[in-house]
């Protein structure tokens, strides 16, 4: 694994996590019940969750500030009937559906130290991540930019982060086995892209594992220690999220 030595990996085991399921495949769902779920652990002190989730249709999800007409094709999208949608974290936009598996990583900040700074959360929780898929499949993986994993600088998975005062949402997609060529066909080049970018394009920048979903997310969940499945999903938030943004195109384009 490619990190830097001045800077090793912490020791000390993760707050505790417990599981969550919720077996949607509709993006906008899920992208409503990351907030709901942010908000109820800001709300109620509990242990940390972690939850997976794919698409079961290509769609196109944009960062909190994101311009869609300037991160999207949107006549492609619109041609081929691709919803766009908008999730609560930054980062770039991004092309969802099936072979992408996401993951939703929700902590308390006091819970532990290295979650104090969104950068200090950042490289504790892409570090751990880094061990693990390096342990998976063998090869060198580098924790490149601000929030990606590569190997030999082509990006694996995308991450972001959402703070509340006192919870944060860290979550972000892997490339298992995905029709890259949808990259290329809904998103022009970015208007921001990290250094080590290079200003390739999608499909000289982007790989896949080829791993199967379960294979990760069972290392994920044993990285984290998320064992014991909770039932606490607040439904009816997500519900009155999902209306009030999530599907509402007012959020979406910002209009």
């Amino acid at each position: 694994m490619v990190i830097d030595p001045l800077d090793p990996l912490p020791s000390a085991p993760p707050p505790p996590v417990h599981l969550v399921e919720y077996p949607s495949r509709d993006a906008a769902e899920q992208l409503a019940l990351d907030e709901a779920l942010l908000d109820l652990r800001e709300s109620q002190s509990g242990p940390g969750l972690l939850r997976f989730w794919e698409s079961g249709a290509i769609c196109v999800v944009l960062g909190h500030t994101n311009s869609a007409s300037r991160e999207v094709n949107l006549s492609r999208a619109r041609a081929r009937g691709v919803p766009v949608l908008r999730r609560m974290s930054g980062g770039g936009a991004v092309v969802q559906g099936p072979g992408c598996l996401n993951f939703s990583l929700i902590l308390e900040i006091a819970s532990d130290a290295r979650l104090a700074t969104p950068g200090d959360a950042n490289a504790f929780i892409m570090r751990r991540h880094a061990a693990l898929f390096d342990a998976l499949i063998k090869e060198p993986v580098a924790y490149s930019g601000f929030s990606d994993l590569t190997i030999l600088s082509r990006k694996f998975s995308g991450n972001a982060q959402r703070r509340r005062l006192r919870a944060l949402l860290f979550h972000g997609c892997v490339l298992l086995d995905f029709d890259l060529t949808q990259i290329d066909d809904l998103l022009p080049m970015p208007s921001r892209e990290p250094a080590y970018r290079d200003h390739r394009s999608h499909g000289d920048f982007v790989r896949n594992l080829g791993l199967p979903p379960a294979v990760v997310t069972e290392a994920l969940r044993g990285a984290w220690g998320a064992h014991e499945l909770t039932h606490a999903i607040p439904h009816e938030e997500a519900a009155r999220l999902l209306r009030e943004r999530y599907r509402n195109p007012a959020w979406t384009f910002k209009l």
